[in-house]
């Protein structure tokens, strides 16, 4: 298993959780090879919570897998809590996932196995984790879950189906939470419910990811990630929009000002003293 020495969060200056360097992922199609991510560098400090967002077909869901361990990197590395996944056997993903990473999908039934009770679904985790059942007894008092506790998910409705994954994903204090559009399909107050659920995990020290299009769960969140057409195209962080300059030193013009540069050319000066890059249409 190899191991990635952990480091300092540049942006934050938290201890980094999660780092992605050079992340390219290629799949075929009828049509030709589709690059679904582009030369992806991304850096999240330990305890954030971080949305990934963009239009539809930007990459989202594939850098969330990628992330996970779920799918493989065409090229690139993707480095969680100091250990590259990418590089590890299936089998020491397997175990390196089991511990550190949980992903809950979109639809509330494809995180849940349908012959198991809520209670039954925490604990099967928590036995894999080595979690104590008092944990399995906290979550399910902290999401809303006890009266439903010997309920089969068909028995839920979609936004307890939804809790009930977060309490999967949430027990035994894993390093990092990955969830793909998890409002998509819920009323607003299970939406409100699932919100608090962030806040508290977050709360608890886990580092959340999530890709959304949903404004509500954009408040709750501590920085966003723009994706376009498979690259980083932003990061927002406490309301401002920062350009992204990646490992090879390119930089991302935000989209709104990039109209200024029809003929694709920058000239750009830097100031050492005030530490100041200005960047002009030629």
């Amino acid at each position: 298993m190899r191991r990635d020495r952990p480091h300092r969060s540049a942006a934050t200056g938290s201890e980094e959780m999660i780092r992605c360097v050079g992340l390219l992922k290629v799949y075929e199609s009828p049509s030709g090879r589709v690059q679904a991510v582009r030369g992806v560098d991304l850096s999240i400090g330990r305890g954030r919570s971080v949305a990934v967002v963009g239009p539809s077909g930007s990459g989202k869901s594939s850098l969330l897998r990628l992330v996970s361990g779920i799918d493989d990197p065409t090229a690139g590395d993707v480095i969680v809590d100091g250990i590259n996944i990418s590089r590890l056997s299936s089998k020491d993903r397997r175990m390196t996932q089991a511990a550190k990473l949980s992903h809950v999908f979109q639809r509330p039934s494809d995180n849940l196995l349908e012959h198991l009770t809520v209670a039954e679904q925490v604990e099967r985790v928590a036995r894999a984790r080595r979690a104590e059942r008092g944990a399995v007894d906290d979550l399910l008092e902290r999401l809303e879950l006890v009266e439903r506790s010997g309920h089969l998910p068909s028995q839920l409705s979609g936004g307890e189906q939804q809790r009930v994954a977060f309490a999967r994903a949430a027990v035994g204090d894993p390093a990092v939470i990955i969830a793909d559009e998890p409002t998509a399909e819920l009323d607003a107050v299970s939406t409100a419910r699932i919100l608090d659920t962030i806040d508290e995990l977050s709360r608890r020290g886990i580092t959340i990811l999530v890709a959304t299009h949903d404004p509500l769960v954009l408040a709750h969140i501590d920085e966003i990630v723009m994706l376009r057409d498979g690259a980083v195209a932003s990061v927002t962080r406490g309301g401002t929009e920062l350009a992204v300059i990646d490992g090879a030193g390119r930089l991302q013009l935000p989209l709104a000002v990039r109209s200024a540069f029809s003929e694709g050319r920058a000239r750009m000066t830097w100031d050492p003293v005030r530490e100041v890059l200005t960047v002009e249409a030629p």
